[in-house]
């Protein structure tokens, strides 16, 4: 585990990652993928936990734009979140990772309340944490509960999961243009108004001393790049 950076990490995933090329819900091609890129650093010793969004589900945002109360279309998108959970503990259990889910909100015979100190202990232990439901209040993203469940279990970094390979001043896809930053200060990321995560996640994280990685999931070998501090597959905010 010597070469590796950050030894305990939180990895913030979309929804969307869960399900492939489908237009919602969940294919379990897309999901193997996912499970057999985190299975090989935990096997490496890399103690990981894991909040995943709705996005394949849900969006709480467009339910309370369609007219629903906000509170409500969020508590939706909460329930969204404890089900991709369990879809991703089922997928990781078929592949021999030891792994538990806990929920901001317990719900009997389903899935037990969140504890800090029963994730860290299970951090510890070489388990899989997945945290599901939110910070359990509406107006909080998953970003919000990635940072805050990162804290708690005392994580060397938050690692957040995109479809590019770190942070550009600009949209890469847009402007050919774009400068892409190996690493960036949390003062300059806001200076330059830089959307790395939610306002909430990015003041805990930068509050915190919290580091966070953003970096293209999808890339072979990123993952372990971004946990060796390797800036060429991934910006870390710091």
């Amino acid at each position: 585990m010597g070469q590796f950076r950050f030894n305990r990490v939180l990895l913030k995933l979309s929804g969307e990652a869960l399900k492939g090329d489908l237009e919602h819900g969940y294919k379990s091609e897309a999901i193997n993928v996912i499970v057999n890129r985190i299975r090989k650093v935990l096997d490496q010793g890399v103690e990981v936990a894991l909040v995943v969004g709705a996005g394949n589900l849900w969006r709480g945002l467009a339910g309370s734009s369609g007219g629903m109360d906000r509170v409500k279309a969020d508590h939706m998108g909460m329930l969204a979140t404890m089900m991709n959970a369990i879809a991703l503990q089922e997928h990781f259990r078929m592949a021999g990772v030891s792994c538990i889910v806990q929920s901001a909100f317990g719900v009997d015979g389903m899935l037990p309340r969140y504890s800090a100190e029963n994730a860290r202990q299970a951090l510890s232990s070489g388990k899989l944490v997945i945290f599901a439901g939110g910070t359990g209040n509406p107006y909080f993203t998953t970003d919000t509960a990635s940072a805050l469940r990162a804290i708690e279990t005392e994580c060397d970094a938050v690692l957040k999961a995109t479809k590019v390979d770190g942070i550009y001043s600009d949209d890469p896809k847009k402007n050919p243009d774009a400068v892409r930053f190996d690493e960036l200060s949390f003062d300059k990321a806001l200076e330059l108004d830089l959307k790395v995560m939610d306002a909430a996640a990015f003041s805990l994280c930068r509050d915190n001393g919290l580091p966070i990685i953003v970096f293209d999931f999808a890339e072979p070998g990123a993952l372990e790049g971004v946990l060796a501090g390797d800036t060429s597959f991934g910006t870390i905010v710091s």
